[in-house]
């Protein structure tokens, strides 16, 4: 085994669910192998950064990160390793044009950054090899953020091909994790106690057990007898994989929160048929019709792109449009920006940065009005809240979130991390609700 003894690592993690996810599993594979995490980058031998390929601005985030490496490397000494998507995507394109950085791991290598940082850095690896089929050895094990909410990776990669999309360019094709795996490994959160789950996958909605050819509803039915759980999320599905077998399960289901991430991306049907998302507004609004009749009250949030090439302002308005017959509970919104290797990097980027940015701030603006709305209508309620932690911005209040995934921050006169409580909303702002702690579930 190899032996990282009286090493030091620091871990930034640039992007989404998934870089967290893998951050916890290179944290878990170093730890493992001897190292220590360190809590800041100015203490660490080795600083790994974690990145995300999805938008342009990920990317200006990590090389603005990487010159305030680079400054302390010159004067204390440092290791640089680049993960993740980014990593996958430019490979030597970054070690050319970034001497300091020291070894490029994706995804599918991360097992062996231990091997990596053992043999020394002389060679300026580069491992960024993709898998086809899932290698349970290579995903242990993992060293958690948090002791009460833990991501559980149920499938990688994507086969959608999304115009914009780099994912199958970064992650690879779909893999699918088996089912006995997960199931394991949900046994042994449970018994380390914790308190939620959420699954996690490019698309998780197209799982399929490569051993016994069971579906995501059958995952979320054999999930829901593990009693030890109280809450199960998942994210994120693709409108066109949406069953209505799993949206009957996760009614049915006592534990699959009444909570959706479905990414919509554009109100338009002539944008999505531009994107290739394989469904039109009307399908989307179908679905969702179908979700709130058999679980009135879910909370929904999506991702809005604005901006694709060719989107006029008609085109645009069916977006906000759109936001107002739904009501998304939270939303995530970008311009768009174009992606090397995707099929609409080869369109004329014709909308102006202007015109996206003014389109960008209608929907965060609009956006922002309806949760403030729909946060007001918890003033006086009185709602369940799994406690994850002190708030970020006042070390006496604690903070945690509700079955739909909104932010609920609330005092308490003894430690409650770890469990649910019970708080009456009293206040509110478009990101949060603001409570008062009257008792533990």
């Amino acid at each position: 085994m190899t032996d990282l003894n009286g090493l030091t690592f620091y871990i930034e993690t640039f992007g989404c669910q998934m870089n967290e996810n893998d951050s916890e599993l290179i944290a878990g594979l170093l730890a493992a192998a001897g190292a220590r995490k360190a809590e800041r980058f100015e203490d660490g031998q080795v600083v790994v950064v974690n990145t995300c390929a999805v938008r342009g601005k990920s990317e200006e985030k990590l090389f603005s990160y990487l010159g305030r490496l680079r400054s302390w490397k010159k004067k204390h000494g440092l290791v640089i390793g680049l993960a993740g998507c980014v990593a996958q995507l430019y490979r030597e394109k970054i070690l050319a044009k970034n001497p300091d950085v020291d070894f490029i791991v994706g995804p599918d290598n991360y097992h062996r950054l231990p091997e990596i940082l053992s043999h020394g850095l002389g060679l300026k690896p580069v491992m960024t090899s993709s898998a086809r089929d899932w290698n349970e050895d290579e995903r242990q094990p993992f060293m958690r953020e948090s002791l009460v909410s833990a991501y559980v990776t149920i499938m990688e990669g994507c086969d959608n091909f999304c115009a914009y999309c780099i994912v199958p360019f970064t992650r690879g094709r779909e893999k699918f994790r088996p089912l006995r795996a997960i199931l394991d490994e949900l046994a042994g959160l449970a018994r380390d106690g914790y308190k939620e789950v959420r699954f996690l996958g490019q698309n998780v909605n197209s799982y399929k057990d490569p051993e016994t050819g069971a579906l995501f509803q059958d995952l979320l039915k054999a999930s829901d007898d593990i009693k030890e759980f109280k809450w199960i999320r998942f994210i994120t599905s693709h409108p066109k994989n949406f069953t209505g077998e799993i949206a009957k399960t996760m009614a049915r289901s006592k534990k699959v929160c009444r909570q959706l991430h479905l990414p919509l991306q554009s109100g338009s049907t002539m944008v999505l048929e531009r994107m290739k998302r394989g469904y039109t507004r009307e399908d989307y609004l179908e679905t969702i019709r179908l979700l709130r009749s058999v679980m009135p009250g879910i909370s929904l949030s999506t991702d809005i792109i604005v901006g694709f090439p060719g989107e006029t302002e008609r085109e645009f308005e069916e977006t906000m449009s759109a936001l107002e017959a739904i009501r998304f509970a939270n939303i995530f919104s970008f311009r768009y920006s174009p992606r090397p290797g995707t099929a609409a990097a080869k369109l004329n980027d014709d909308v102006p940065f202007d015109v996206k940015r003014r389109r960008l701030l209608e929907v965060q603006k609009r956006q922002k009005a309806i949760q403030t709305e729909i946060h007001e209508g918890f003033i006086g309620r009185t709602i369940k809240v799994l406690c994850l932690g002190k708030s970020k911005k006042d070390e006496r209040v604690y903070s945690g979130r509700n079955e739909g995934y909104q932010v609920v921050n609330f005092m308490s006169e003894r430690n409650v991390i770890g469990r649910f409580v019970h708080v009456q909303v009293k206040d509110c702002g478009p990101y949060s609700l603001r409570g008062e702690f009257c008792g533990e579930d």
